[in-house]
């Protein structure tokens, strides 16, 4: 005997909503051979009514509030595309789970700040709460994570999570630009908020390595331990410098077991040329997975935008209707929630690894011995130092300011971080200096 449609209610109807009911419209009868039941959309909420979404909402329920909407009988699963760790949106979702109903979420975020409690609720009350669209648009890492790698102890893993950063530094390397001209492109192709804080100094990209670190580990989400920094720093120069060395610059979001607990980290990193994750170019995001039986694996595709995250969207309704009332419901985070370890962060200053260093010295002599000095002190190895000399000179007929690059062998950041306050007393910096990280 056939299933009754899925009734679905999508709270937010912006570019990923529209193009989610454009989906499941245009492939009604293919998604209901698929998935053994057919899928409708039978409620939304939305502020503007009357706007034009290039969809059909005719003879579709609208609902003042997701709250309302969350709480209708007249609906199965509960979409929230609206965005934000707080309310409508977490208010929304909680108030569906509470009601009995299935939840997807795009939402980040709202994971990052409550993905264990509302994993709880949906296992307390026999429901799912999918995210697969909540990180890396429509590559299907979470369900690689959560269901393919089941057998296999992760013990790294790290990617390009945020496409407005990987296209940034991609045009910042490919013609030549700065940092502020490569931005203000983003935005007018609208790759970038008009406030692009949070994509460009990394927050984005945390709140998704939250989610992944979680799925990796068995341990909760613990967005506030990680270390963030973004690329508003990064300069011609350095990726100039980069690219003459064999490395490619790649916000990274990283996450790795250690000796003293989890490592979870964001920033610029210098990456091989020849690294898979170094061909990742533009919008494009990827994810590597290291772990113990299946090796390296590596997924690649488009990261955000309307029809990549509501493919993805589409994928966890599909699971959804696949699923039979009185059958083991799998757990959001990989594991019973209750079961997860508590997090514990290691020491970000003990991280190990190579470094490189631009150092802006003044043109003094001895300068060089000087920082070779610093170094050593701090049992520093350089595997090479490098003189860029800058056009111009002062007025009196010296040089100016000149550039000096370090690359080091894998020392602590704390190490390195302690050689550059040493250099800065001895009076030789003209500027900040500037350090990125190594993965080989």
């Amino acid at each position: 005997m056939a299933q009754s449609a899925l009734r679905i209610g999508v709270a937010g109807v912006g570019t990923v909503g529209s193009a989610l009911v454009r989906i499941l419209d245009e492939k009604a009868a293919v998604l209901a051979e698929r998935c053994g039941r057919a899928m409708t959309v039978s409620g939304v909420s939305a502020r503007d009514r009357n706007r034009d979404r290039g969809c059909d909402l005719s003879g579709v329920e609208w609902f003042d509030t997701p709250a309302d909407l969350a709480a209708s009988e007249n609906i199965d699963v509960f979409v929230e595309l609206i965005g934000g760790d707080g309310d409508p949106a977490y208010s929304a979702v909680k108030k569906a789970l509470q009601s009995g109903k299935h939840v997807v979420t795009a939402n980040k975020a709202l994971l990052a700040r409550h993905g264990v409690e509302l994993a709880l609720l949906a296992e307390e009350n026999g429901l799912i709460l999918n995210f697969e669209a909540a990180v890396a648009g429509g590559i299907p890492i979470i369900k690689t994570m959560r269901e393919a790698l089941t057998s296999n102890d992760v013990f790294r893993i790290y990617g390009i999570l945020n496409g407005t950063c990987n296209y940034i530094l991609t045009r910042m390397e490919d013609e030549g630009l700065s940092y502020g001209e490569c931005l203000s492109q983003a935005q007018a192709l609208g790759y970038a908020e008009a406030d692009p804080t949070f994509d460009v100094e990394g927050f984005d990209t945390a709140h998704k390595l939250a989610i992944l670190t979680s799925l990796a580990f068995g341990s909760e989400i613990s967005a506030d331990d990680i270390y963030v920094e973004g690329i508003s720093n990064i300069t011609a120069e350095d990726i100039e410098a980069a690219r003459d060395m064999g490395y490619r610059i790649k916000l990274l979001g990283v996450a790795q077991k250690t000796a003293s607990g989890i490592e979870q980290r964001v920033h610029p990193t210098m990456v091989p040329v020849r690294a898979p994750i170094a061909q990742i170019s533009g919008v494009t995001n990827a994810v590597a997975i290291e772990a113990d039986i299946v090796g390296q694996l590596v997924l690649s595709g488009p990261g955000a935008g309307g029809e990549a995250t509501a493919s993805a969207v589409s994928g966890d309704l599909c699971d959804i209707a696949k699923s039979r009332p009185g059958h083991q419901i799998a757990p959001a985070l990989g594991q019973p929630a209750g079961s997860l370890a508590p997090y514990k962060r290691a020491a970000m200053r003990a991280h190990a690894g190579g470094y490189f260093i631009r150092l802006t010295v003044h043109d003094q002599t001895g300068v060089f011995a000087s920082i070779a000095s610093r170094m050593a002190e701090q049992e520093i190895s350089l595997a090479s130092i490098v003189q860029r000399k800058k056009n111009g000179a002062s007025s009196g007929g010296a040089d100016g300011p000149q550039t000096i690059i370090l690359i080091t062998h894998e020392t602590t950041e704390q190490a390195i971080r302690n050689a550059l306050e040493k250099i800065e007393q001895d009076g030789h910096l003209a500027a900040p200096a500037q350090m990125i990280r190594l993965e080989q």
